[in-house]
């Protein structure tokens, strides 16, 4: 039996990828096993999923900062390795795979002091530490965007990302009878993911009379964000997230607006869906990741971008009309791109190097 270790954690981007992969791996017959923290999201992501074994090992943080912990963490590192590097003798995987995140580090190590092939994703433009520091050690380094292929010279792999199949399975029809909506006229679908994005919820609703003039409009909001006085009118449904829905709300959409995470992307891409993405921007609290994935998508045909500091109800509406009279381009550029299919590229490279 093929035997595989996942690890990677510290944010959901680190794991979601691991959520769309692991019904294949098993449909395929692979023990699955997960190496993350105590008290990480990972765990709470993978822990009860039947059929994965999950394990903990000790990890410190990586931090770009200054930070007392920074003179500790090194040997929670070294513990952590230790540990990893026991697991993967008793488990004897085939193969590790890597999303990155602080705890990927020592488990990477711990692989490799037992001759285990390792391959790693990086889901963002550029590799980010984690990465930086597995990328010496690894088979190869898998991506989402053929920029971040590149940088990584000959053990670049420009794959995409995988996402969750059940996605693909959403049904139109169900998804406008969710929401209240008639089959006669486009959907807009505005998501600012799962905190919601407030200037956009601002903005979105200061051009919400003309935005319906031709739109029924499904808002994303964000948990909190809802408001009691926009209820009542069939043509805008405002929801604070959803979950099983999601399918659903993505088949019945006609054009999408949205951030630019590097996951959301992934989805738009795989689902052919025309989105004006609206990244996050650079700032104290965001390296500018979104800016760069944005901006990408924009060089290669597969979405408009309108910048946040650009953004008013005005230059929305004219943004989003124009994303949806050139929805057709958008569609036909999604579909040529090698990447759309990220669950069936990651899986190729994992029973490639599988030892």
């Amino acid at each position: 039996m093929n035997r595989i270790i996942l690890t990677g954690g510290g944010t959901a981007g680190h794991v979601t990828p691991h959520l769309a992969l692991i019904p294949t791996l098993l449909e395929e017959g692979w023990e699955v096993h997960y190496i993350g923290t105590e008290d990480g999201i990972e765990r709470s992501l993978i822990e009860p999923l039947r059929g994965v074994q999950y394990h903990c090992v000790a990890s410190g943080k990586l931090r770009r900062y200054f930070d007392l912990r920074n003179f500790t963490d090194p040997f929670r590192v070294v513990k952590g390795v230790g540990q990893a590097a026991r697991l993967v003798k008793e488990i004897r995987p085939n193969l590790v795979f890597s999303k990155g995140g602080f705890v990927s580090v020592p488990v990477v190590y711990g692989a490799r002091l037992h001759g285990v092939p390792v391959l790693s994703h990086e889901s963002d433009m550029t590799p980010g530490l984690a990465n930086k520091l597995i990328m010496p050690v690894a088979k190869k380094l898998l991506c989402t965007f053929p920029e971040a292929a590149k940088i990584a010279g000959k053990k670049g792999v420009y794959t995409g990302t995988p996402i969750r199949p059940e996605l693909l399975r959403g049904s139109r029809k169900e998804g406008l009878r969710l929401f209240g909506f008639d089959e006669n006229r486009p959907v807009l679908m505005v998501t600012g993911g799962s905190s919601g994005a407030q200037a956009i919820n601002r903005t979105v609703r200061e051009a919400l009379p003309r935005l319906l003039e031709f739109f029924q409009v499904l808002h994303l909001c964000g948990k909190g964000n809802s408001e009691s006085t926009r209820t009542g009118n069939p043509l805008y449904c405002q929801r604070e997230y959803l979950n099983e829905e999601m399918a659903h709300a993505f088949a019945c959409a006609d054009v999408i607006v949205s951030r630019a995470g590097s996951n959301t992307l992934c989805e738009i891409l795989a689902l052919y869906k025309p989105a004006l993405l609206i990244p996050y921007p650079k700032g104290n609290t965001s390296r500018g990741d979104q800016v760069e994935n944005a901006e990408s998508f924009a060089r290669r045909g597969l979405a408009k971008v309108l910048m946040q500091e650009e953004m008013t109800a005005d230059t929305l509406v004219q943004k989003v009309m124009e994303t949806y009279r050139d929805r057709g381009a958008l569609i036909d550029a999604m579909e040529k791109e090698p990447s759309a299919d990220g669950l069936g590229n990651v899986l190729r490279e994992i029973r490639r190097y599988a030892k």
